[in-house]
């Protein structure tokens, strides 16, 4: 019988700013809380993982253009953040109270994650990291420098879904783990071929991390304790859907 697992928010950590070791910072607070063991899944919100690499942008050195303009005329928004948006975004999915758009590494949100929650300053707003997958790499082979202990790493964000209300915590990169479960060819408990069920545990654990998180308790990473994959690692960019088996675009 499983054990069960476990979430443990991270807290303590300070402001993070474009240059910190992020690596360090959550070893070393982890430890403050008996510290990280091997086959642990360390959550980490998107935005500590942006501001430590420095993805920030002052508005007030954003000149918009008439695209953008024209898309904050309509919307009500500020032209120059319209501007950061498409700037990040590969292309505008609906332009109708918020811009949704799908950003260069295929993600379909709100404002191509472009955000200005919970970050130092007025006029500065945060943004997704260039590659999410390389960022929790990374991050992965720092806390095993540090520690060494054999981590799982999730970089997270929340996302708001179509016909669902609120928002949830998903996974943007991944990094030691199996991002999907197939179980596609295999008996469900009645004995019938599974044909279609694939799930997104990562997205699963990602959300689950949100749990103790959260938006306003400054908790920026978590640690899920006592989960096992059921299949090699992969990437947080095999949770994006290709194109050709979307049937919503």
């Amino acid at each position: 019988m499983s054990e069960g697992i476990s979430i443990l928010g991270i807290r303590g950590l300070p402001e993070v700013q474009p240059g910190d070791d992020l690596g360090a910072l959550i070893a070393l607070h982890a430890a403050r809380c008996g510290g990280l063991r091997d086959g642990d899944v360390v959550v980490v919100a998107q935005k500590v993982v942006s501001k430590a690499e420095g993805r920030l942008r002052d508005l007030r050195r954003v000149e918009p253009g008439e695209v953008a303009r024209g898309y904050a005329e309509r919307l009500g928004h500020d032209p120059r953040f319209v501007q950061v948006v498409l700037d990040e975004s590969a292309r505008v999915v609906r332009a109708e109270r918020v811009l949704i758009t799908e950003t260069r590494h295929g993600f379909v949100c709100a404002n191509a994650g472009v955000d200005h929650s919970n970050v130092p300053g007025q006029e500065v707003v945060c943004l997704l990291p260039e590659d999410c997958d390389r960022s929790a790499a990374r991050l992965r082979m720092r806390l095993r420098e540090l520690t060494g202990r054999e981590t799982a790493v999730i970089v997270a964000d929340t996302f708001g879904r179509p016909w669902r209300t609120g928002i949830v915590n998903v996974a943007l990169g991944v990094a030691g783990l199996a991002p999907l479960i197939d179980y596609r060819g295999r008996p469900d408990d009645h004995g019938r071929e599974m044909r279609a069920t694939v799930v997104a545990v990562a997205d699963e654990l990602a959300a689950a991390a949100e749990l103790v998180m959260r938006k306003t308790d400054r908790v920026p990473v978590a640690v899920i304790r006592g989960w096992h994959a059921e299949a090699p690692p992969g990437r947080g960019r095999d949770l994006i859907r290709p194109p050709e088996l979307d049937l919503f675009r």
